[in-house]
């Protein structure tokens, strides 16, 4: 306990939790459309191809977040009017898109002048190094993402369980298609530096799912998902600090870990309401009898 008040004490720790806490609560709430949409895959593609625009930042000498943010949306863009303005199937975008961004930002970095940068700081993350600027665009993007989500909920929901329904009730089923998979990709980029390009489709995926096991009710899942990142991200935090293991690698795994519990949970509450209902019909069928 108190090596764990002795954390806090210390500026790169404070910013760490600070991050985890921004990052679980887009990461909330975006991943739990990407998960009710079931565009996984999509979120996937958006954050491989992002990394085409850090080796382009860096061989700018500009900003690799602002590249990442810049290319990432761009990708994310083009998949959705690609998919929809042409017969070329939205895999296949996805896949061509993906191996052209990581190919194009290998290039870029090797062929920036002076050594090249550590690609792990990239690829993995490092949620220890995250600074002032980090965390204001983080919260910048949470603000702005609670504002889309609570004024538009009622047609988000109709766009990401029905979308043909949601076009019967007149809804602006392309502005929010557009509107949404740019805040995806946004999100995918400025979580990088919390878990990296490799794991930061974790952060949008699994406490969604684990949330998704308890309920079905979309704001609860919301709520549920931002709940399991913020504790599965303080538990990685934690294991990463006592082992000296990579930050975003323990986070992720705490979350897989924090799966497999609900996942057990969720059976034995299954078996349980399987055993009292048989109880309940026995009761029934002796009271017949």
């Amino acid at each position: 306990m108190n090596e764990l008040i002795e954390l806090f004490q210390y500026n790169f720790f404070l910013n760490a939790v600070g991050a985890a806490i921004l990052a679980s609560i887009s990461c909330g709430i975006i991943g739990s459309y990407i998960v009710a949409r079931r565009i996984v895959f999509i979120s996937g593609g958006i954050t491989h191809a992002s990394f085409g625009g850090i080796g382009l930042a860096w061989y700018l000498g500009l900003n690799p977040v602002f590249g990442a943010a810049v290319f990432g949306v761009l990708s994310a863009l083009g998949i959705e009017w690609i998919s929809k303005k042409t017969d070329v199937r939205q895999d296949s975008v996805i896949g061509i898109l993906w191996a052209f961004g990581m190919a194009l930002g290998i290039l870029f970095i090797y062929m920036t002048p002076g050594y090249a940068p550590n690609l792990m700081s990239f690829l993995f993350g490092n949620i220890l190094t995250v600074g002032a600027l980090d965390l204001y665009l983080l919260l910048g993007l949470c603000l702005f993402t609670i504002a889309v989500f609570f004024f538009l909920l009622r047609p988000i929901l109709f766009v990401a369980f029905d979308e043909e329904f949601a076009r019967t009730q007149k809804a602006p089923v392309q502005f929010l298609n557009y509107l949404l998979i740019s805040l995806v990709a946004l999100a995918i980029v400025l979580n990088i530096r919390v878990v990296g390009i490799i794991l930061v489709i974790s952060f949008l995926t699994i406490p969604q799912t684990i949330a998704n096991m308890f309920t079905n009710d979309f704001k609860k899942m919301i709520f549920g998902s931002i709940a399991f990142g913020i504790l599965g991200s303080f538990i990685g935090l934690l294991v990463s600090y006592r082992i000296n293991a990579p930050s975003g690698a323990t986070i992720i795994f705490s979350f897989v870990i924090l799966f497999v519990i609900a996942k057990l949970v969720q059976l034995v509450m299954i078996s349980v309401r399987r055993k009292k209902f048989g109880l309940i019909q026995l009761k029934r069928g002796n009271h017949l009898n």
